[in-house]
C-alpha cells in the first residue's frame, strides 16, 4: 500500500514562535470524501513548566467562528525541564468526525513553547488513487524496494 496514493497529505499551519499564550489555528479541512485525518506538529522549543497542546475542532461550516473542540481529540505534554520536548511531536487522530470541517489548533499554556510547522493526512478517502496537491507537494516519489 502507498500512502501517498491512499492520503492526502497537506501543510496544515506555519511554525509558531515562542509564548506562554498561542492559540494558533491551522488551516479548515473539509472531510467530504474522507474516513479521518491525523494532524502532526512538532515541539521546537519549551521552557519547565510550559504546556504543549495540540486539538482537533470540527463545523458544519467552512468558518473559524462556529468550530467546537473535538472530544477526546487532545494530545499535551508538559516540559518537565527546559528543552526536554524539543523535536518530539503532537499527533491527533480523528476516525470519522461528526462534523464536516476541522482544524487543528495549537496552544501554549504557563511557560514559553514553540511549535514546528502542523501537518494533516486525510486518509481512508473515497477517491483513490489520490493525486497529491502541487500547492502543498513540491515533489513525491513510490518506490518498490529491490
Amino acid at each position: 500500500m502507498s500512502l501517498l496514493k491512499n492520503a492526502l497529505i497537506d501543510y496544515a499551519g506555519a511554525a509558531v514562535g515562542a509564548a506562554n499564550n498561542t492559540d494558533a489555528n491551522t488551516s479548515i479541512l473539509d472531510m467530504s470524501g474522507w474516513d479521518g485525518v491525523v494532524f502532526l506538529t512538532t515541539v521546537t522549543d519549551c521552557v519547565s513548566g510550559g504546556v504543549a497542546t495540540l486539538k482537533v475542532e470540527a463545523s458544519d461550516t467552512n468558518a473559524d467562528g462556529g468550530m467546537s473542540a473535538v472530544t477526546g481529540a487532545t494530545a499535551a505534554a508538559t516540559s518537565g525541564a527546559n528543552d526536554d520536548l524539543n523535536g518530539q511531536l503532537l499527533i491527533v487522530d480523528v476516525f470519522r468526525p461528526q462534523k464536516r470541517y476541522v482544524q487543528g489548533v495549537r496552544t501554549s499554556a504557563t511557560q514559553n513553547i514553540a511549535f514546528g510547522e502542523c501537518i494533516a493526512v486525510r486518509y481512508r478517502g473515497s477517491k483513490a488513487p489520490v493525486t497529491q496537491s502541487s500547492t502543498t507537494v513540491a515533489a513525491s516519489t513510490f518506490a518498490v524496494g529491490s
